[in-house]
């Protein structure tokens, strides 16, 4: 915030346990230097009002021309990946195919967020991507990722619920696949994180409120109900994935994210909580991240929710570390090991060229069928050890700030 500012908004108060803006808390490491987002905006009026507020162009705006930056990229590129892959078009889930289709995203959200760092007057790093110990993170949660995917594989193996097959790969071909899916599924994590914990968990905190909050959460499960109907969504356009037809069950592990997300949000509202645009935004995100997940044909409605849920737990991260590396590591990490090291469906998709050989047995709601792990109830146990994981080892004495609140301090 500008130095003529002498207030902090309400909703970026440090969060409860924390220091205020500008003192360090007990044991912490010293805070990053205040970056300002626009010049000072005291005093604006009438049209200026509506797009411009206390911390620069409004949060709405930003989320607005980010969409649209984001549609005019990811078209062109489309068209020189095919060029230069013509087998894109009709290819299956192979490491080739699959490195190209995260290229295109990942670039377009690079380029977008690049433009909006300019406008907004910072730079891509501020979107949750700067804050303490970012390579240590990082591979906390490369570890954390792999070691919670095979607690439940174990878990699977232990009922009877998976069976293991002959390793299908051998040689030279272990490591070349083996790096080959590590780098897409690394372009996977940034795509993913990129967009929902970095560029939206950093602006929606800064802009967003319980209404608004809930208005957004009530347009996209109305959207989806829409489309869950046969009828078309009434904001088809906005979403950076849609799916033009939702089908089976899965619409309902979206609305049950919605849902488990509301109570806990009107209390912070209610009470006023320092911090709680913070878990409004992450209730937002998180449902929008279980929602694009639809687009996964073999997807069932645990598989959803676990994709909200685990969402949740990656905003948990960006608020106990400082950043968004540890949520970046372990999606990484999480999806190599599911579908390379294991060999499992990865939501719904079988990939070529994987090490390990399985195959889900028994009752669906156990093994998660097609679906792959991701849909066994089981998986909601291995989140909550991930998120018990993360309150452990970085939720006493943490030294990390979310980036507005250093920011704005």
């Amino acid at each position: 915030m500008n130095s003529a500012e002498n207030r902090i908004d309400p909703e970026i108060q440090p969060g409860l346990g924390e220091a205020p803006p500008g003192e360090a808390a007990p044991g912490a490491a010293p805070a990053a230097e205040p970056v300002p987002l626009t010049a000072d905006t005291k005093g604006y009026r009438g049209l200026r009002w509506i797009f411009i507020g206390s911390l620069g162009l409004r949060a709405g705006w930003s989320v607005l021309i980010a969409v649209i930056f984001y549609r005019l990229f990811t078209p062109v590129l489309g068209t020189i990946a095919v060029g230069l892959y013509p087998a894109l078009a009709t290819s299956d889930f192979s490491p080739t195919a699959a490195l190209f289709q995260e290229l295109i995203p990942l670039l377009s959200i690079v380029a977008a967020g690049m433009l909006l760092a300019r406008i907004e007057h910072g730079g891509i790093l501020d979107y949750n991507l700067n804050g303490p110990r970012r390579p240590l993170h990082f591979v906390a949660g490369v570890a954390g990722g792999f070691a919670g995917l095979s607690a439940l594989v174990g878990a699977l193996a232990w009922g009877g619920w998976l069976h293991f097959g002959p390793i299908a790969l051998s040689g030279t071909a272990i490591v070349k696949f083996g790096m080959l899916w590590g780098v897409v599924f690394l372009l996977v994590g940034c795509v993913e994180e990129g967009t929902y914990r970095c560029y939206l968990q950093f602006t929606l905190a800064r802009g967003i409120n319980f209404w608004w909050a809930l208005g957004v959460i009530g347009v996209v499960c109305l959207d989806l109900l829409l489309r869950s109907t046969g009828n078309a969504g009434i904001i088809a356009f906005l979403w950076l994935n849609p799916p033009p037809m939702v089908r089976g069950d899965g619409a309902w592990g979206v609305y049950a994210a919605a849902l488990i997300g509301l109570v806990p949000c009107l209390l912070l509202h209610m009470r006023k909580a320092p911090g709680a645009a913070f878990w409004q935004a992450a209730w937002v995100t998180s449902t929008l991240f279980g929602l694009i997940h639809l687009s996964n044909g073999g997807e069932n409605f645990i598989g959803i929710f676990a994709a909200a849920a685990i969402g949740f737990v990656f905003c948990v991260s960006v608020r106990l570390t400082g950043s968004a590396w540890w949520a970046i590591g372990c999606h990484a990490a999480w999806d190599w090991a599911e579908t390379y090291f294991y060999g499992a469906a990865d939501s719904g998709l079988p990939a070529h060229g994987h090490y390990l050989t399985t195959t889900p047995a028994g009752n669906p709601l156990w093994s998660g069928g097609t679906d792959g792990p991701e849909g066994s109830l089981l998986v909601l146990g291995v989140i909550l050890l991930l998120l018990a994981a993360l309150l452990a080892v970085y939720g006493r004495g943490s030294s990390a700030a979310p980036a507005l609140e250093r920011r704005s301090g």
